[in-house]
């Protein structure tokens, strides 16, 4: 009976598995047909003849009957890819030592301040666009990639999530480097920070995705096209090729694939910062 179970348990799991990754096929088969091959019904699930004309036409300027076309969705990946490491590293810079402050460090208002974070956490991130985008207009930040790298320099949720991580840091060991004369810049640099390593990678990983999908600010903020990210060059891409299923799944793939690399090859320390809990002493 025992048996029975784990073999039905591991079937249902092996059959949810294929249900999510089965999207995911289909998206890089469709991407390898020739135009019009995934519009038939049923629709394909294999390419008869695969291709890769879609990502040519992509990513590499073509010559058409109206001229030389080019989508800019290559520059657009090399503008998405450098506001993500700019994003992760500028976000990880500020969250990580304000996390390390608030959960060991005391200074004057430090209850209210994190009050106030926590106040933050229940603000709608929609409702803050229009402020901020004004802010930003003011400073002359918009139509550039500072004005949408701003509000991710410091995230409520990766400071909390860094602050919870340190409280479980026994007292006694920051103590002890205290009493041995570092300092605290030296203590958190050469202390923390290694045993803080799961957690800066998953932090690192959800900066990363964060800013790679991010759709709706960089709308928002940029109205340069030589500027834009990928998602939404994509956008922009998909309303004069709304029909060329093949082609805007070729634009998936490119979209999908890179953080799918680099989830696994950051899978361990993601799954250690996030089950691991707070860092035992």
């Amino acid at each position: 009976m025992r048996r029975l179970r784990a073999v039905t348990l591991n079937i249902g799991i092996a059959l949810l598995a294929l249900a999510t990754v089965l999207p995911l096929i289909w998206m890089v088969t469709v991407s390898l047909m020739p135009a019009g091959e995934a519009n038939r019904f049923p629709p394909p699930f294999w390419p008869h003849h695969p291709t890769l004309a879609n990502y040519r036409e992509l990513l590499l300027p073509h010559v058409g009957v109206a001229g030389t076309t080019d989508y800019h969705i290559g520059r657009a990946a090399l503008n998405s890819v450098a506001l993500a490491v700019l994003a992760t590293g500028f976000g990880l810079a500020v969250t990580v030592p304000a996390g390390y402050a608030f959960a060991k460090l005391r200074f004057r208002g430090r209850a209210r301040l994190f009050q106030a974070l926590l106040a933050l956490v229940v603000v709608p991130a929609q409702v803050a666009m229009l402020p901020l985008f004004l802010l930003l207009k003011w400073v002359g930040l918009v139509n550039s990639y500072a004005g949408v790298l701003a509000p991710g320099l410091a995230g409520v949720y990766a400071v909390l999530f860094v602050r919870q991580a340190v409280l479980g840091l026994p007292d006694e060991m920051l103590d002890a480097a205290r009493v041995d004369g570092a300092s605290e810049w030296r203590i958190f640099t050469a202390v923390v920070l290694p045993l803080l390593r799961p957690v800066t990678a998953t932090l690192a990983l959800f900066a990363f995705l964060a800013s790679w999908s991010d759709f709706l600010w960089p709308l928002i903020v940029l109205s340069d096209d030589r500027l834009y990210t990928l998602p939404v060059a994509l956008a922009a891409m998909s309303r004069e090729h709304a029909r060329d299923t093949e082609l805007m799944m070729a634009g998936a793939v490119v979209t999908t694939v890179p953080v799918l690399l680099l989830f696994v090859a950051l899978q361990r320390f993601y799954f250690t910062g996030i089950l691991g809990g707070g860092i035992k002493g």
